[in-house]
């Protein structure tokens, strides 16, 4: 092998076969796509703490799995080398909300087709899928579950709280009790009829009622 036959490598050969318009379109056609999707999270989230950098995340992983189906669709040899190196790869980030990993196979899948060259698929799935998010996601329900802490003085009060919380809400179910000797701490889990904290006032002016506090439940925690 000579110096000049060093030189003519197939690396070379590889990168003449590319197109540079149809990776700058891909790009940027899956640049739109994550910007969207990140709208769309943007619009729907319902967390505590936004994290404006998950949202970054997900334009830029829509964008690198575009490249890398660029990549594999142009070289079968490639292709399998591809899948063993990403075999090995592990996320250890801990996802919290279940609405997050959604997010993150949309940006997977938009790329995947966008890569792929099946635009109109990539571009209205994806509208498909916001237009979906947008609606159910920000649907405000009328049966949001609530909790009820109740620090009381007295069985007297705790009974005509009871009473007056029976009447006022749909539903209602006894969490907790604690008894001590400075009172009675009642939680009770509740479906408000009408979606309205006036409950509390009512219950603070029964006697012997130390504090009422009302925070909304989701089954797991308190939000």
């Amino acid at each position: 092998m000579t110096f000049r036959d060093v030189f003519k490598s197939s690396f070379l050969e590889k990168a003449a076969e590319f197109s540079i318009l149809d990776v700058t379109l891909a790009m940027i056609l899956a640049f739109a796509i994550g910007l969207f999707i990140f709208f769309v999270y943007k619009k729907t989230f319902t967390g505590v703490m936004y994290s404006a950098s998950f949202g970054v995340s997900i334009m830029a992983m829509t964008m690198i799995t575009t490249l890398i189906i660029l990549a594999v669709t142009s070289n079968l040899v490639l292709s399998l080398g591809m899948v063993g190196a990403l075999s090995i790869v592990r996320f250890r980030t801990a996802v919290k909300e279940p609405l997050d990993i959604a997010f993150l196979f949309w940006a997977i899948s938009a790329g995947i087709v966008i890569g792929a060259g099946l635009i109109p698929l990539g571009i209205i799935g994806s509208v498909v899928i916001g237009i979906m998010l947008l609606i159910f996601v920000n649907r405000k329900s009328s049966d949001t579950p609530y909790i009820i802490v109740l620090n009381l003085k007295s069985d007297k009060a705790e009974h005509e709280c009871m009473e007056l919380i029976r009447e006022k809400t749909k539903k209602s179910l006894i969490k907790s009790k604690t008894v001590s000797q400075n009172g009675i701490e009642l939680t009770v889990e509740v479906r408000l009829a009408d979606m309205s904290a006036s409950l509390l006032n009512e219950l603070l002016r029964i006697s012997d009622v130390n504090n009422a506090c009302l925070v909304s439940y989701n089954g797991e925690y308190a939000a």
